[in-house]
């Protein structure tokens, strides 16, 4: 597996958050990463739709409040990220 990274379609953003989209990307990306070392360092064996779960929460904890709240991540790379978790893989650097 190779490390998370958020990416932000610019279709979605309105105009300051296009303006802004790289230092989003890097702070939601950063989030992500620091819940994944989170969640896989206590993975006790947790079905991977509580992974998914607490990746979620995990990274929306380390967002501030106003980021977090518009945080729509695309649910189906965090469960890849979740299966990842649960079959023990690594993360491959870049």
């Amino acid at each position: 597996m190779s490390e998370p990274h958020v990416t932000l379609d610019p279709r979605g953003l309105d105009p300051t958050q296009r303006k802004l989209r790289g230092a989003l990307e890097e702070q939601l990306t950063s989030a992500l990463r620091a819940a994944t070392d989170r969640v896989r360092a206590a993975y006790a064996g947790e079905p991977v739709e509580e992974v998914c779960r607490r990746l979620l929460d995990e990274t929306r904890s380390g967002l501030h409040p106003d980021i977090a709240a518009g945080f729509d991540p695309d649910m189906n790379e965090f469960c890849r990220v979740a299966i990842a978790i649960v079959r023990n893989e690594q993360p491959h650097p870049n």
